[in-house]
């Protein structure tokens, strides 16, 4: 197998990236890892965040990974910086929220952003929230909940559309018109996010971005797979993996193993 592209995220929600870069890199190996043991990061402090992220990043280059996508806002949000400063002749790429495509889409000047309470304490989203949101009103809502339905599989139950229309109504209400799924578990529920919202609202998901910005990445330090071998796409949790097993049936298109 040509050295793959490790992935993580503290559970399923790395997917939707992984996904994004199958799509975008289908030539390229995947290793995925979920830290099950430690879900949900988003309630999480900075510090064990990071130290979480050093230990998975240690483990998918000790397994010879050629880059690293840390594919959770959160975990970006507390340790991207750190990550890349522990290693620095390694490709890390992460997530950011979309706060500056949000900003240059509104039309009514009000953006509602979907996230976590740790991605809105990180200093790389206030960061952004200063430089993009001058005249823009920015309505935050940290989805407490969220996730543990999501990782159930809950993704059109009744519980997880009562949770939405809490947290999309008063969006909605206050002129919101563009929406930022500032979360990789996000899109798993964006069918019912697009039915709560009008056919006219922008909804925003950055795994794309994502994947376009390791391809460059890999494109200019001369790392994409040339092997004729087809890829392998190997999957990890650190703790429970009923949620992972049943996410990757549903919806990981390719073979797959689970180690």
């Amino acid at each position: 197998m040509d050295q793959a592209i490790g992935v993580f995220d503290s559970g399923i929600g790395g997917l939707t990236v992984a996904n994004a870069i199958l799509e975008r890199l289908p030539q390229e190996s995947i290793l995925y890892f979920a830290d099950t043991a430690h879900i949900p990061y988003g309630q999480k402090s900075l510090s064990s965040i990071r130290q979480y992220s050093l230990d998975i990043t240690e483990q998918l280059l000790q397994l010879q990974c050629k880059a690293i996508v840390v594919a959770c806002n959160t975990a970006s949000g507390a340790a991207l910086s750190y990550l890349r400063d522990c290693f620095p002749d390694v490709i890390i790429v992460g997530m950011e929220p979309a706060v500056k495509p949000a900003a240059e889409a509104t039309h009514s000047g009000v953006v509602g952003i979907l996230a976590t309470a740790g991605t809105f304490k990180s200093e790389r989203y206030a960061q952004l929230m200063e430089r993009y949101t001058a005249g823009i009103r920015v309505l935050q809502n940290p989805c407490v909940g969220l996730v543990e339905l999501i990782e159930a599989g809950e993704t059109e139950s009744p519980a997880t559309e009562a949770l939405l229309r809490s947290i999309l109504d008063p969006m909605l209400e206050s002129g919101a018109d563009t929406f930022v799924l500032g979360c990789t578990h996000y899109p798993f529920v964006r069918p019912l996010i697009s039915r709560l919202l009008p056919e006219t609202a922008v909804i925003i998901d950055p795994a794309p971005a994502v994947a376009r910005q390791l391809d460059r990445r890999l494109s200019d330090a001369g790392l994409k797979n040339q092997s004729l071998d087809p890829p392998e796409y190997r999957f990890h949790a650190s703790g429970p993996q009923l949620s992972l097993e049943r996410a990757l049936a549903r919806y990981w298109p390719a073979d797959f193993s689970i180690f």
